[in-house]
Order: structure tokens, then sequence, then C-alpha cells
């Protein structure tokens, strides 16, 4: 059983599995793969530095310390739920279950339909581990009929586990279909469909909405359903055996006082442990038997899981128990992937596996009552220790669901399994495992100075508790001597088996540790070097390790190689392609590899299904890969380097899901620290690392080198800051093969040592060593030289004290040593330029080996405190560059150049350092051979050495200007308000004070807006220092408090690099960009419309057009929806529809027009025109889309207080800012020949041309259109939302117009707000929720920065509109006109311009564009004007060169809304936009009127006629014949309570009945949405109504009437108002096809048509659930407006108004009673015989009896008196 980790959500956008990345990669995952940050952001010399030039001997560390699974996270999941379809049922009452885990919530219930529309939403949130939730079960049910008083019956579920629609796209499914089936009949096939949305949000991910599709696709089920990309639509049931077999190795359960106890009352000594096997999969759970008291138990049984295949249930989880009276314990637990023991590809497999070993790891082997690790043991977090392996094989058979004999219920079975034989799971060899410690350093001084041991245990061998239950394993000696690896204790390390043979040594001897310094101890193993050494019997299943090893090794190369890429890409060095090709070319050569060994021992023992079919599955796709590499090899290009990394970073992926072997074989080993018999620390080694093999492609990576290893505390001790100090750091030597193979076990070793045996007897067989002494010493000097951050310097680093600065120094670590660097006060980003010598360092090994292989140095970070111990800020790892005493010091190695090492804080990073090490070797003239030390001489710096010259880098001077804008949304400081601050920036120890601000309440602004300061920096740009802005506030009495700080760790996009070179690439020759005719005002042009025009629709109205027609057709263009689609179905829409006179104007993605120049017809075409309307709709916030609105003015967040603890630090981040500093920040070169402009305003530098920070006042208009998918707040899943307003000490609450019971509210509401900037620059609108008692609750807010707005180029204070109009829904509303905004732009811009000429056409600089000249006013007068042209250059100013830039257009944007108490979580979304208009500016307009449409009042008339062909439901009781008794049932969608029958027709014989009944549904409808609108209460306790927007859907329904029992349903139809088959002519030509294949027939609106009459089908699903007709109903359907309604009012049935005839019913229905003979004659004779026979005679009986009764007094009495 593999470590899991979890990955970091960068890894899961692969698409390979999320949850679960396995251990191997621990050792690599430096960067890429742990939850860091991306690759592209981040210096990867920290990786470089440490892997590069590796030689054989020695392993890369793991950098980071922490275990990342097991830790629990904040996750929200949220499923709504839309409709249902084709339930299988008549006339159900159906609800929806929605179950995860424990938690359920259903929908509310739909009555009598198939198709019920629900819309309701709801969140389930989380904390758990990943692995927990992933493995969560997701069930969506429905269920017929539930109320109070019955639970409901089952009409089908759906099941999926979370972790599949995490690893979805996005983490969703949108707009899906779920199928239905029915658990207990896997012969039934569907039971109808779900459509619902299922999102998965984990703390940080945000969710995009995806565009919604066309609605007559998301029609079409089949093609939507609910199912991974991949799975088959149709998916089968199948059956899933799990055989298991038996398990060992069980660790000894309760041993203690109760065995005591036992043993004192029963007199002998069990085995304490009742294990039993759980399985549990897909939400079933399976058990075996339980085998009493027994550690090896055999169990020979398989659990039969039914479940559909493919499954959307990734895990199988199987987990041995102890069972106990009291409460079951795990005793392990192994999860099953299937997708990696099954293939879906063509030449796939089902998921297969074994017989074959599982190992199981969880907590320690040691039992104690309360076990503190136990949840190790339910397979969260990793296990520290081996628990049990358990023989099992798993098999999976399709079940073809017509065959007779399989049961149709999903219950789990149990069944017996024959035994199997010894060698099927392969041959038991015998393995031995070799290791030795050559160092242990970094010994946590609080462990305290006990002595020491170290424990190597692999599997139950070497165990010291468990030296007694080694697994009696037949065949494993010839001479049955079983109890050959009784352990030795530490002290007995001479005691010998009488054969002879060697025994296992698995400890260390006790050492006590030696003071390194004030945080760690050493332990002194110096020339005598402590062997551990192992004899295990194992199945030899080595190949499967060997060909993961391979693969493992190709992908170790291939992710080295892509770090070089990309850290050459990242420092701009020359050339990464070329080393990229090199990548790729040893990629092809290591798949060639793996192609040519991975055959090979093809006939050995135990090989099972699995290893066949991965093999060939492997081979295919390494090849495939390797090819593939081979191919884009030649098509690596300069310009295309980035693509092929993603590429080849796919590549990556692949080979490590495929180096992962599902069936074990050989445990892991572990190595413990023990302290005084109590056990501290452990680290875990896969054992295919340190596998031997005699090919080296095969051997594993660790085999035979020496690897530095970080002890880690187990458990969740080892979670946060407990986990990051190091326990202890040891070097350690292994070494696992076969014992045949034993020859070269010691060859990986440092040379120069001699082996101590134990001492034998003449004759006896040599043992391995148990200590190795080393005679030779290599004596080295090494220099450790900090640099600017690099110990030169450091950035970014941990806030760790409560100012939000620290006290940073580091600790040196290398081979016993330690040295510190100074502390520096209060800063983030240390400059420590100081050179660190390690005088005298013994390493031990040959000089050779040393050179190309060096220990690890370790340098940690602290932050040093008056009182108390440092704390740990972070940790980082390096390589020294050797020198030996015969080389010369020079270049190109020396002196070495400063790096970048990323420092980690557990799994995150936090910050880098800069620094060079080198190790110099002492030759024989001593240090007179050394390099002088020669630091720069100008400063004295007593006894601290600073950087010597060759490796500091070059300087050049600087000039740095900053502009000082203002602070904001400063915080109080120590409780007391910020009233004088003032800002300090600082470089490199330069810096420049900001002037003070007097009154930070009266105006936050600074006086002096420019300051400059020069500094020296290196000319490398990447070795920039930061610069650091710190806000402090000027108090009484010269004191002064920092308030907050910033640092900005990247300068490169200050700096300012001269003028322009790309602006002479515009080209000069004017474009007509839009050429538009004339009526560019898009009024629909009733005058020029002749009679023949091709519009057979009323002229559209202007007074139909409003705001929300503009909204609606902008959020069809952003759905993309198909220009062309079916008319029928888009009639509806025609209120929206605007077409000028000649032109069409289609805006496409690029910002240009496209003109198409022909008529629209509209039975062709459907296309909303963009020159009408167009509001740009952006589905996220408008900061980005233009990147902040910083173009000049930067916010900087000033943080303060310690950095948070979190695994996310960035979200914790948030509570500790305390304010922002507004400004920004210009650096460049200083030259003399700085050119300057004649307006040039030296006060200003390169800042000129920007505005004035005076307070301004600004009238604010918000408008708030709506608000979607809102997190829930009331108990009964939904909220009522309101707007509240928060703006400088302006607030609005509108909580009066709180809207009912809704998730997605439709607001439609304008605020005004009077501010000055920039005391109120933040506006924060908030949702809150209305409550009848109690406080409202915030659902969630969203804040907007207005000052960066309003003063941004992009011009962001009111949108610029598609088109001009002086009236109307599209008025302009920003109170400059476009010719004014264009000659303020050209102005400050400096631009020739604007220049008006003739024919339309207007002069830019030097670009003319074309506009129409003419508009119109309210009367219809043309007047001439130059406002389009001048909007034409607007918008297009991003092609103005030099100055251009994207203006911000009219637009709505949809901004997430979040709430405090959950960072980053998405509570909903807001849409909204803003305007500002300053007040020494004209005022503006009143505000657009965008208030909620109101629904429009129809009513629809159905007139039912006739019915034909109607299935006959009864027997006549009398004459036998098939009749029924018909009536029709219809209402509208949404209103069952207002549902209306007919009358009855009774009694027809063929099936015909004549009704001539009308029904009438008043109704309220939105023909923008398509939906109806209905208002009521929820329930009798609701307190107000509740609106619901719901499709309009007539249905109707045929039943038979019965007199005494309930009516029988006989069929239905639903109508879709807006898109439905056109009637038939005739009953004939009335088939079902019209509902079975609608999409084949004529479709029809009522909304077009007002008024339809027609015969349509009735249909109701027979036994094999298929549909069948059950009649047809002739009906007209008649739509009026609701004016039109009450002008020409219509009775229902046949009343007046407008009576309709009685239909002309023939008499057959009285006709039994004119022949009542003839009846009587039937019942008796033919229908009743046989009962009315039995009735004669019974009653004849009773009558017997009853006269008995009465006759027998009298009769004894004569009787006895014998009268």
């Amino acid at each position: 059983m593999k470590r899991s980790k979890h990955r970091g959500h960068k890894e899961d956008r692969n698409g390979d599995e999320p949850a679960i990345l396995e251990t191997e990669n621990l050792d690599r995952q430096g960067m890429f793969m742990g939850g860091g940050p991306d690759p592209d952001t981040i210096s990867l010399a920290s990786v470089t530095a440490v892997t590069t030039n590796v030689s054989n001997k020695r392993s890369k560390p793991d950098i980071k310390m922490e275990p990342s699974s097991g830790r629990p996270v904040d996750y929200q999941i949220s499923v709504t739920v839309i409709e249902a379809r084709q339930l299988v049922g008549l006339n159900m009452d159906p609800m929806v279950c929605v179950e995860i885990g424990e938690d359920k919530k259903y929908t509310s219930m739909k009555e009598s339909t198939n198709c019920p529309y629900y819309n309701e939403y709801f969140v389930f949130d989380f904390h758990v581990p990943p692995d927990v939730m992933f493995d969560k079960i997701l069930k969506i049910s429905v269920i017929h009929s539930k109320n109070l008083l019955r639970s409901g019956t089952l009409v089908g579920t759906f099941k999926l586990d979370v972790g599949t629609i995490y690893s979805q796209p996005e983490h969703q499914f949108y707009h899906k279909w779920a199928l239905l089936s029915d658990p207990d009949d896997i012969t039934a096939g569907c039971k109808g469909y779900v459509k619902c949305d299922v999102a998965v949000v984990a703390k940080g991910d945000t969710i995009k909405t995806p565009h919604k599709a066309n609605e007559s696709d998301e029609d079409d089920i089949e093609g939507n359903l609910l199912l991974p990309e991949g799975v088959p639509a149709e998916r089968q049931w199948a059956r899933y055996y799990l055989k298991i077999y038996r398990a060992e190795g069980l660790p000894r359960m309760n041993t203690s006082i109760m065995a005591n106890v036992k043993k004192a009352f029963i007199g002998e000594n069990k085995d304490l442990v009742d294990p039993y096997v759980q399985v549990l999969f897909a939400g079933q759970k399976g058990k075996t038997s339980i085998q009493k008291s027994c550690y090896e138990p055999i169990w020979n049984e398989q659990i039969v899981f039914t479940e559909m295949f493919p499954p959307l249930c990734r895990r199988m989880k199987i987990q041995i128990r102890d069972s106990d009276k009291v409460n079951d314990v795990a005793i392990g637990t192994h999860f099953l992937d299937l997708r990696k023991i099954s293939n879906d590809g063509d030449k796939g497999f089902l998921p297969t596996l074994g017989p074959a070993w599982v190992n199981m790891y969880g907590s320690t082997r040691t039992y104690t009552l309360m076990d503190e690790y136990q949840e190790l043991n339910e397979g969260l977090g990793e296990g520290v220790s081996f628990r049990a392996r358990l023989l099992i094989s798993l098999g999976v058979e399709i079940l073809d669901p017509s065959s007779p004999d399989i049961t149709s219920s999903t219950e789990v079975q149990l069944e017996g399994v024959p035994n199997i034989s010894e060698t099927a799971t392969g041959k038991v060899e015998e393995f031995f495992l070799f290791g030795s410690f050559l160092e242990a350093t970094m010994v946590d001084r609080k462990i305290g100075d006990k002595p020491i041991n170290f424990e190597v245990t692999i599997g139950y061998y070497g165990n010291e508790i468990d030296g007694v239950v080694q697994p009696k394993t037949k065949g494993k000696k010839g001479d049955g001597d079983e109890e050959e690896t009784e352990l030795i204790h530490n002290d007995s390390e001479e005691e010998l088996e009488d054969d002879g043979d060697l025994t296992s040594v698995a400890t260390t001897p006790p050492m006590k540790p030696v003071i390194t310094d004030r945080n760690y101890f050493h332990l002194p193993y110096f020339e005598r070097k402590p062997c551990i050494y192992i004899k295990s019997w194992w199945q030899d299943q080595r190949r499967r390790l060997y060909n993961a090893n391979i693969i493992d090794n190709t992908a170790d190369k291939l992710e080295d190689g892509l770090n070089d890429v990309q850290e050459i890409i990242k420092t701009e060095k020359t050339y990464p392609e070329r080393r990229l090709r090199g990548v790729l070319e040893e990629l092809s050569q290591g798949c060639r590899s793996f192609l040519s060994l991975a055959n090979k021992d093809q006939n050995q023992s135990g090989r099972t299904k699995l290893d066949r079919e991965r093999l060939k599955l492997c081979l295919a796709e390494v090849e495939s890969i390797g090819q593939q590499a081979k191919a884009m090899r030649s098509q690596v290009k300069k310009s295309t380097v980035r693509d092929k990394i993603k590429l080849a970073q796919n590549f990556l992926t692949k080979l490590r899901f495929l180096a992962v072997e599902p069936q074990h074989s050989v445990p892991d080993v572990f190595i413990w620290m023990i302290s005084n018999g109590k056990r501290i620390a452990y680290a875990r080694v896969p054992s295919k690392d340190i596998l031997f093999s005699s090919t080296d492609e095969e051997r594993g990576k660790d085999c035979g080198k020496v690897k530095t290893i970080f002890l880690r505390i187990p458990g969740k001790k080892g979670f946060g800051p407990a986990g990051w100090t190091v326990q202890s750091k040891i070097e350690i030597y292994l070494w696992l093969g076969l014992n045949k193979q034993r020859k070269d076990y010691l060859s990986g070793l440092p040379n120069g040592f001699e082996e101590n045996r134990l001492s034998k007897g003449p004759g006896l067989p040599m043992s391995p060593p148990i200590s190795l002494t080393y005679m030779s010493k290599t004596i080295k000097q090494l220099y450790f030289i900090f640099k600017k951050f690099h110990m030169y310097q450091a950035r970014s680093l941990f806030a760790a004290d409560s100012t939000g600065l620290s006290d940073p120094f580091a600790r040196v670590f290398f081979s016993t040593q330690s040295q510190v660097t100074e502390v520096l006060a209060e800063t983030l980003c240390p400059t420590w330029d100081q050179l660190l010598v390690f005088e005298n360092v013994e390493l031990f090994g040959e000089a050779s080996e040393l050179r190309d292989d060096p220990p690890i140095i370790v340098i940690e970070i602290y932050d040093q405190d008056t009182v108390g111990k440092a704390d740990f800020m972070g940790r980082t790892f390096a390589k020294p560059i050797v020198k030996m005493a015969d080389e010369h010091y020079g270049p190109p190695r020396f002196p070495p150049q400063l790096e970048y090492y990323q420092i980690y804080r557990g799994n995150c990073t936090a910050g880098e350092m800069l620094a060079a090490f080198e190790l110099l070797q002492i030759g024989p003239n001593g240090k007179a051979d050394l390099p002088p030390i020669d630091g720069p001489t100008d400063m004295d710096r007593g006894p601290i050495l600073p950087v010597p010259l060759g490796i500091r880098p070059v300087l050049s001077k600087y000039r740095i200007e900053v502009l000082f804008w203002g602070l904001r949304d400063l915080k109080r400081v120590n409780l007391a308000q910020v009233d004088r601050p003032r800002v300090d920036i600082e470089c490199a120890g330069k810096g420049v004070q900001s002037a003070l601000i007097p009154n930070y309440k009266k105006n936050p602004n600074f006086s002096t807006l420019v300051k400059w300061f020069e500094v020296d920096l290196p000319e490398n740009e990447l070795l920039h220092p930061p610069l650091n802005i710190r806000v402090v506030d000027c108090r009484a009495f010269g004191r002064y408090t920092l308030v907050g700080s910033n640092a900005v760790t990247s300068l490169r996009k200050f700096i300012y690099r001269g003028a322009n070179k790309q602006a002479n690439n515009y080209s000069t020759t004017g474009i007509n960009y839009s050429h538009i005719d004339d009526d560019k005002d898009g009024k629909g042009k009733k005058k020029k419309r002749k009679k023949g025009d091709e519009m057979e629709e009323e002229e559209l109205d202007e007074s139909m057009l409003d705001w929300w027609s503009k909204y609606f057709a902008s959020i069809e263009t952003l759905t993309e929806r198909p220009a062309v689609d079916s008319v029928e179905r888009k009639k509806p829409k025609l209120d929206e529809l605007k077409v000028q006179n000649s032109f069409l104007v289609v805006h496409d993605d690029t910002g240009g027009s496209v003109i198409l120049k022909k008529r629209i017809k509209f039975k062709s075409i459907y296309i909303f025109v963009c020159s009408v309307f167009s509001n740009k709709v952006y589905a996220k916030e408008l900061e980005s889309e233009f990147d902040n609105f910083e173009d000049w003015l930067h916010s900087f967040n000033l943080f303060r207080g310690k950095g948070g603890d979190d695994d996310d630090q960035n979200v914790t981040d948030e509570d500790r800012v305390v304010g922002k500093f507004k400004g920004s920040l210009c650096m460049y070169k200083v030259s003399d020949d700085m050119s300057r402009d004649m307006s040039f305003d030296s006060n200003m530098g390169m800042f000129q041309n920007i505005p004035h920070n005076d307070p301004i006042n600004i009238l604010v208009r918000i408008y708030v259109i709506r608000a979607t998918d809102l997190h829930p707040a009331d108990i009964n899943g939904k909220a009522d939302p309101y707007i509240a307003i928060r703006l400088g000490k302006t607030e609005i609450k509108d909580k009066e117009n709180y809207i009912s019971k809704q998730l997605n509210p439709l607001f439609g509401k304008s605020f005004d707000v009077e501010v000055t900037f920039p005391m109120d620059s933040t506006l924060t609108v908030s949702i809150y929720d209305w409550d009848l008692v109690g406080t409202d609750d915030l659902i969630g807010e969203t804040k907007l920065d207005l000052e960066n707005r309003f003063y941004s180029k992009h011009r962001a204070t009111c949108g610029v509109a598609c088109n001009y109009a002086i009236h109307g829904y599209n008025v302009w509303r920003d109170p400059m006109k476009p010719t004014h905004i264009l000659a303020k732009l050209c102005k400050d811009g400096k631009l020739d311009g604007p220049h008006y000429g003739p024919g339309g056409r207007v002069k830019v600089e030097n670009r003319v564009f074309m506009a129409p000249t003419e508009i119109e006013d309210e009367n219809g007068l043309k007047k001439q004007t130059d406002e389009h042209l001048a909007l034409t250059v607007l918008n297009h100013w991003a092609e103005i060169p030099r100055v251009g830039c994207k203006l911000v257009p009219e637009h709505v944007e949809t901004r997430p809304l979040l709430h405090p108490d959950k960072p980053g979580i998405e509570q909903g979304r807001i849409e909204m936009w803003v305007d500002m208009f300053p007040k020494d500016m004209t005022a503006p307009g009143p505000a657009l009127d965008i208030s909620p449409r109101k629904p429009k009042k129809f009513e629809l008339r159905v007139i039912v006629w006739n019915t034909d062909e109607v299935v006959l439901e009864d027997d006549d009781i009398f004459t036998g014949e098939k009749s029924s008794d018909i009536f029709v049932r219809g209402w509208l969608k949404g209103q069952q309570e207002d549902k209306q029958d007919t009358d009855v027709h009774y009694h027809s014989i063929t099936g015909e009945g004549n009704f001539n009944w009308r029904f009438v549904y008043p109704f309220d409808y939105l023909m923008a949405e398509e939906k109806i609108v209905i208002s009521k209460k929820e329930s009798m306790f609701a307190w107000d109504e509740t609106e619901y927007k719901i499709p309009a859907r007539l249905n109707l329904q045929v039943w038979d009437a019965d007199h005494f029992s309930a009516d029988d349903f006989l069929g239905a139809i639903e109508l879709d108002l807006n898109r439905f088959p056109r009637g038939a002519k005739t009953a004939k030509q009335c088939t079902i096809e019209m509902v079975t294949n609608e999409a084949e027939m004529p479709m029809v609106s009522i909304f077009k048509q007002k008024r339809i009459k027609g015969w349509w089908p009735f249909v109701a699903r027979n036994e094999e659930d298929e549909f069948e007709l059950t009649g047809k109903v002739e009906a007209e359907l008649h739509l009026l407006t609701g004016e039109e309604a009450e002008k020409s009012p219509a009775g229902e049935g046949r009343n007046e108004p407008e009576p309709l005839e009685k239909p002309n019913r023939p008499d057959t229905s009285l006709l039994w009673f004119l022949t009542p003979f003839k009846a009587i004659k039937h019942l008796v004779c033919t229908q009743y015989k046989w009962l009315a026979i039995k009735i004669v005679t019974a009653l004849l009986l009773l009558a017997m009896l009853a006269l008995f009764l009465y006759s027998m007094p009298g009769y004894m009495v004569k009787k006895m008196l014998g009268a």
C-alpha cells in the first residue's frame, strides 16, 4: 500500500487522478508535484541547485517536510436539481433526494407528473481530508409520493463519487442528465433522467459557469448524460468478485492485561485477535466471516458486488478489522483504485487483480489501549508501520440482463471459494536488506539526551516486538527452523543460531547524542558507522518493481530535464530549445530501453492476468510516448518551446501513472528513531527504490547509494509547525536484493572502510558487518558564502512577528557543524552579505567521489525573539561546488555564481535565498594554497566577513522614482486610530520618505506626489533585491508605530525602458473600420417598410424594447448561440429583435464588425443586432479584464501580524491586510543622455500628465441587476435576499424590497450615492438574507476600488456604448458626449486631431475612421452630428498609436460574492455595473430604468372537442364488453391546483368520446425568458408569497372514471407552448411518432400562431417501459392577451358567455336498463356462473344451520321431559 500524498490543485489540471499521488514521487517532489506554486512563478534554482550533477553515489533529499494527505480541507458541494424527465410510473408525485455521505436533502414534491420541474439548489459543506471527501458518494434518487406518514417508493437512483466530479474540467458537471436505475431490479433498464448541475469547490478554487448551450442541445438527453468523458452512455450491470484468501503478519492486539487475565482463568494463551475483512464499494458494504483467535486467518471467501460498469466510484476500500464485543477496530486499510487495474482503451481490459498480496500500513505494531495513531489504520494519512498483508484477487463479469439465472437485486453476497495453491503468488525467495548509518545529525533537542538508537524493519521482519510471531510459512527453509528471525536485542549483539546461520541485526546500538548548537544534537558516528541487516522471505515478484523502476527512472530524467528547461527560460539564458531536444532524446531512449527490458522473465511463477495486461498496456503506451517524443524533437523551435514543454509535462504525468504498481510485492522499509525505548520519528522508504538489479535501468534509484533522509513525527502531530522541525537528518546507505545476489551489496558505499563483523568460529560462513570503520580521512575546508538575500540576501520571508516583519538570521549545517549569520532586525528581505567559513571539516570517503558528490548543506532561517527560542521560518538545501587541492581556482567553475534557493516551510514556499557554496580541499601546504578571501574594503564590519568580489554581482546606478498618492482603509493599530501616517520606501539600503499626512481622517492623500532616490543595484535583473514599503504612524513625543509593510519582490514591471520602440509598428495607412449605414440609431423603420415586405409579424414597436431586451440580447451573444436556428423555436423573442434598414452589424470576437448586406428574412435567420443592443456582459469582474485598473496607479496591500500557519497562506493573508498604499514606482539606469521632452515637468519625473490628487466630489450610481447561485441561508434551503450598499459613510439597506425564497433573485435596481474621493473609495455591495426574527445574515459581499477605476486611462467612469442615441431605451448615459470625450483624450495624449472631414470621416493621428453622420430625434427629424464618428474612434481607441488602450465599453460585470468566514469559497455571484460622474461636470441624466419586467397577462383557452381510440379499461359487469368512462383533465405546469376536468363520457365502447368542453387558464408570462411566473405561498405557515418561474407547458391527461374506486389513469401528453408538434389534421394521421420522434416533426409556438386546432396522441408507458399510444384527443388551443380576454370573455365548460353546444353522445350508455333480462342472463350464466352456484349452496347450508339452532332447545326439552 503506497503512501498517499495529496497533490496541489495545479497538478489536477492535468486530468490525471487528483487526490492521490503515489509516493515514489515524494523524494522528487521538488517543485512541481507538491501544492507548490506554479512552476512559472518560482525560481527553480532551488531545485536545480540540489538536483543537478548528482552522481551515482548519493540520492536527492526531499525538500518538503510535511505530509499533506490527511489534513482536513474545506469543501463545498453544490447541486442544482433542475428537472426530471421520462420517470417510469403512472401519474406519480415525484421528489428528488440528494444524498452525500450521511447528509440528505429533498426537493419539494410535484404532483401528478412524469417530468417535474424543480430548479432547486442545495449546498453541502464539509471539512475533511481530501481522500475522505473524494471517496464520499453522491447519490441522486427520485422518490414517489413520500409524505410525513410514509417513506415513499424509490423510482431509481444514480450514484457517483465526489472524486469523479472533482476530476472534471472546472470540477463540475453542468446541465447534465443523470440516468436513474433501480438497485433492486437490475434487469429493468432506465427509470428516468434527472437534469442537474453538480460542482465541488475546494478552498481557493473558482467555479466558472460554462456558456449555456442551446436549449435544444440540452434536450438531447442521450448526448448530455452526467458521465465523465470516455464513459459509454449505455452502462451495463456487472458483478465484482473480490476473493479474500488469507492474511498474515497481523500485529498483536490486546496482548497486555487482558491476556494475563484470560490466561489466569483459562490457563492457555491464545491468539487474541478475531479478524474479518470489510469491503466498501460504491456505497455498499460487504464482510467476510470472523476467524476467531487467529493471527494467520484463512477465509477463502468471495464478496460479490453488483454495480454498473464502468463504475463511477473509483476506489474499493478493503479493511481488516478486529471483531470485538465493544467496538471493532481497523487493523489496516487498503484502497483499490479501479482505474489502475483496468484500461478502457481499444485493447483495454476489465478490472482484474491478483491473486496477489496487498500490504497494509498504519500505526505502530505495539499494542496500546488508546492508539493515538488509530486514524492511520483507517487509511487516513501515511502509515508509519507495516500492519498486515492480505491475499486477494478481483474479477469483474459483465452481466447479460436477458439471461434467466441472474438475481435482479444488488445486495452484496458472500460465497466460499476453493483454497489457492502456495505458488500462485510466486515462488518464495530469501531477501537480504543491508543498511549502514553514515551520519545522524540535526537531532531535535526536545527529544532529550537519553541514548538514541535506530530500528529498521521490512514488513514484519526486524520488529523487536514481533520477534515471536513470524509467519510460519511452509517451505521457508528445509530444516524447519522457523524461529531463526528471532530478533537480537541491542545488548545481545553476538548471539548465534545453532546451525550457525546468520541472524538479523535490525537496530543500531544506543548512543548518547552530542550537542551541535542550541537547537540540535548529533550522534557521534565518526569513524565507526553502525550497520543493520535483515533476512526476510517474500514471494519473488521483482519484475513488477523493475518495470516500475525503469519507467520511474525515465520519468525522473524527464522531470529534471524539464526543470532545467524552465530554469533556462526563467533566467533568460540562451537556447532552451537545445536542452529540450536533449530531454526528448533522453526520453525516447528511456522508452526504448523499457521496451527491450520489460519482457524478461516471462515465465516467472505467480504472474497474474493483471501483470500480463499491464505489461501490454505499458509497452504500448511507452512505445507511443517514445515515438511522439522522437517526432516532437524535430519540431522544437525557439518559438514553440513553451507549448512543447506542456506536451512533455503530459508525458510525465502519463509515465508517473504507469509506474504505479497496483499489486504489491516486498513491503516498504521503515526506519524508526528510538530514544530510551520510546519511538520518536520515522521515515518510510519504498522497497522498490532500494531494490537491486544487475541491470542499471531496473535498479531502484536509491539502491546502493547514500541517501539523506529527514525523519518525521508520525500521524497528526506531524501537521503544522510541530512537523516542520527536523526530528533528525540521517545519511543512510541501503541495499535490498535476493540473498543470492549479495556479493555486491557494499559496493556503493563511499570507499575506504573496513568491515567489523560479529566474531565467528572458524569455518562458519561470513556474516555481514555490524559496523564499518573508515580509515582514510579527506580533510577539506568549506566556504559558505552569504550574499544579498543569499546571505547576501533573502526575500519574501515568512512574517513571524506580530508587526508583520521578522528578525531573520540563517543557520547553516554541514556535516556535524553549524554556523549562524548575524540577525537583521525588522525585515522580510534581509541582506546579510556575509561569508561563513567552516574550518577543518572532516569528510570520509574517496576524494574523487566527494568532488562529484559532496554532502548536502542544510540552511534554516529563524526569527530571533528577545525572549524564548527563535521561531523556525523555513529551510532549504544546497550542494557546494567542490575544488580539489590540485585544481585551479578560476573560471568556468570558480568563483561560484550566486543562485536563488527556494525556502520551504512545511509544504509551502516561504521565500527565496541568494547564496553560493564552495568546498575546498586543503592540500599538502595547508591553507596557503587557498584563494584569498577578498571582500570590498570600504566597509568595516568587525569579525563579519563580507562576500568576496568575484561572487558579488556587478552593480550599476539606478534611479527609483516613487509616486506617493495616498493611503486607504488603514485599520487601527494597538486600538488607536492612525492619524499622521508616513510611508518609507527602502531598497538595498537606500530609501526615501513621503511627506507626512497631517490628518488621515480629513484627507488620506499625500501633498508631494513624486520623490526619487538613487541606489546601486545588480546589472542582472533577476538578482534585484526587493523594495520595502512601510507605513508608520507618527505619534506624539516623537514616537513611531509601524502600521504595516509590503515587500515588492519583483521590480521588473516598474523598470522604464526608454522610448517605446514598438510604437512604429502600427500601420500608418488609415483603415476603414466600421462602415455602417446611416441608420445607426437602430429604430424600427415603420415609414420605409413597404407592404410587400417579407415580414409577416406585426411591426415591432419601439416601446416594446427596453433595457432588458438589450441585456438578454447580450446574454445571448455571450452564450454564442448559433445565428441560424430553428425559426419556430425562436419566434417569441421577436420583441427583442430590431432590424436596421439595410445592413446588419454583428460584432465578432475581435472587436471588429461584420456587415451582412442583405434583407433579413425572419424565417431563416435569428440574429441579435449588436449595433442596437450591446451591453458587453463580462463573466467575471471588470478588474480582471483591465488588469485591475493599475495602468498607472498601483495598490500595494500593507500586511501586519504573523503569517498564517495554514497550508494555503495566501488565504490567511487576507486577515493580515491592514490597509493599502496607493502609488507607483519607476526605475531606470542613470545615464547622462536622458532625453527630456520640452513639456517635461521635472518635479513629476517620469510621471507626467497624471491628475491631481486633491479631494473630488463624485456621484456614484450603482446598478444591481441580479444575483445567481446564492448560498442558501434558511433552513428550507432558500434565502430571502436584499441588497445592502456601503460607500464611505453612506449605507443603504434595501430591506423592504427583499425577494422571497429565491436563490437567483432579479433585483433590477439602481442607487445613487454622493461621495468624496479619496476619503470614500471602496464600495461594498452585499447581499443579506432577510429574517422575520433575529438579525439578517450576510450571504456574501463584493468590494470595488472606485478610485483606481475613476483615474484609470481605460475610462471606467461610464462605459462607452456601442452606438449613440438621444432618446429611447438606448440613450447615451454619459454627460460628456463622444465628441467631448474624444477631444479630451486627444488633448491629454498630445495627439493630432480629431479632424472631422466630409463624407463621414474622422482623422486622429494618422488613422481614418468612417461612420454615419445623421441622427434622428424623438420626432423622427434628422440632424447632422459628429457623435457617431467620435464614438467609432472611441470604440477603436486601442488601435491608436502610442496612447491607445481599450476603453471600458457599456457593460455588465459579474462579481463573486464572498463571505469573510468562508474565505476563498464563492457564495454566489452578482451582476452589476457602476457609473461615476464628477460633480464639477454637467449633471448626468436620470438613472436608466432597469426594474425587472412585469410578466404579461395571458389567457389560454383549450377546447377539448373529441377523443378517439382511447384504451378500454373496464369490463362491463353486466355485459362483459370492454368500455371506458372517459374524461379529460388538463392544467398548466406549476398550476396543478388549477386543474380542470371535462364531464364524463360514459360507457364508450370504441374509445371515442365527445366533450365540447372548454378549459380556461389565465397565466402571467415573461416573453424574454419563456417562463410562466407564479406567485404562491409555499405552505400554510409561509409569511409571504414566493415567485416561481417555470417553463410554459400544458398537460392533458385522459382518465377512466370509476364510481367507487380511484379513477384509472390512461394516458397523457405534455405540450411545451413555445415548441410543440403541429396537431394532425385527422385522427388517422395522429401517431405516437409525434411524441417519440419530436425532432422530425414540424414545431409550432402558440405565442406566434395564437390559435391551433388538431389531433394529438395520448401516451403511457407499458410494462416493458416503452411508450404506447393510449388515445388521441382533438383539441383547439387559443391564446389571448389579458386585454383581449377581458374584451371577449368565454365560459368554462359549456357555460356562458360563448357557450359550446352539447356533444352528440349515443344513447348506448343506458342500454342495459332496457334489456335487464339479457343482462341478468349474461351475469348469471356466463360471467358469474360458479360464484352463483357457490352462493346458493352456502345459503342453503346457512338456512339448515339456523333451523337446527332454532328447533334444538325445544326438541331437547321435549326429549328430557319425555314428552
